[in-house]
């Protein structure tokens, strides 16, 4: 169908709710601009609708697992239908918390000290930490999970035994990191230019799942980040270079933790949420830009080969 445009949202993973969120905001926003929208799950025979609805782009509204991580994106591809956000390669280097390190750290952005376990582990997990000069608290999570999901912060080696047989039901591969006090700052990047830094302070133990969705958790937002002129340009700079050097394409959101005057990049999110508690339209609608000229510039960007 010429012009139509398709919003991809929920699918399988575990932050179906969340995709399904943000796609009704960017279905209503499309329409407000003029555009000719369908909304589509992306559960079950998805691929053939796709075919059937020949849609001039599809917006990727999918978060986490299969929407995320290059598989959708490889579909698109596929399909020769262009879409929004990041390709297959930068999506799926984005999502692999090990992989995406590994290449920060080759360009010299700073990220805490981790390792990686697989499931099945049963060694000695104090000298494991000895051995990379990590101390309690300690936080574990999934490789390749988003909106903060599964992460736990251990206090001690109970703590860490209980949460991680919870994580090991679920996931081959667990990421252990130090835990980084100080502030919480997240940046916004649309296209290749860093839009603003926005800082959080969660009434919760972090920016957890309840923090980042829930009106009720009471997160306080603070835009721009309350720190120096230096350290925010600074800040912008290194969400900027992640952008780049993972290929991102589109709207990416880096989050990254400030202590002792050093920025820590946690991950570069390639599907940051867009629902109204979002940060991207918060950092958006600060420079001015509103929430529908933001999805009418991603629909604008939309390509394939990305």
């Amino acid at each position: 169908m010429r012009n139509l445009i398709v919003v991809l949202m929920g699918g399988l993973s575990g932050e179906n709710e969340i995709s399904l969120l943000t796609g009704q905001s960017c279905c209503r926003a499309l329409k407000k601009k003029g555009y000719k929208v369908k909304e589509l799950d992306a559960k079950g025979h998805f691929i053939d609708e796709l075919k059937k609805l020949k849609p001039k782009i599809v917006f990727n509204a999918l978060h986490g697992k299969y929407g995320e991580d290059g598989f959708t994106q490889m579909i698109l591809e596929s399909l020769n239908i262009p879409y929004t956000h990041s390709g297959v390669f930068s999506s799926s280097l984005a999502m692999d918390k090990e992989l995406s390190r590994i290449v920060f750290k080759k360009n010299k952005i700073k990220v805490p000290k981790y390792f990686v376990l697989e499931k099945d582990y049963e060694g000695n997990f104090s000298n494991k930490i000895k051995n990379k000069k990590i101390k309690f608290p300690i936080v574990i999570k999934p490789i390749n999970e988003g909106s903060s999901l599964g992460v736990y912060i251990c206090k001690n080696k109970i703590q860490f035994k209980k949460n991680y047989s919870k994580l090991k039901k679920n996931y081959e591969r667990i990421l252990v990191e130090e835990y980084i006090p100080g502030k919480e700052i997240q940046v916004a990047v649309m296209g290749s230019k860093a839009l603003g830094a926005i800082e959080l302070v969660p009434k919760r133990k972090f920016y957890d799942y309840t923090a980042k969705y829930s009106a009720k958790a009471k997160t306080k937002h603070i835009m721009p980040a309350a720190i120096s002129k230096k350290k925010y340009q600074e800040v912008l700079f290194l969400a900027e270079r992640a952008h780049k050097i993972l290929g991102c394409k589109g709207i990416t959101r880096s989050d990254f933790r400030f202590y002792k005057n050093k920025f820590y990049l946690l991950e570069t999110n390639t599907q940051p949420g867009m629902t109204k508690l979002s940060l991207v339209p918060e950092i958006a609608s600060y420079c001015g830009i509103k929430f529908e000229d933001l999805v009418a510039w991603m629909v604008k960007d939309a390509s394939t080969k990305r």
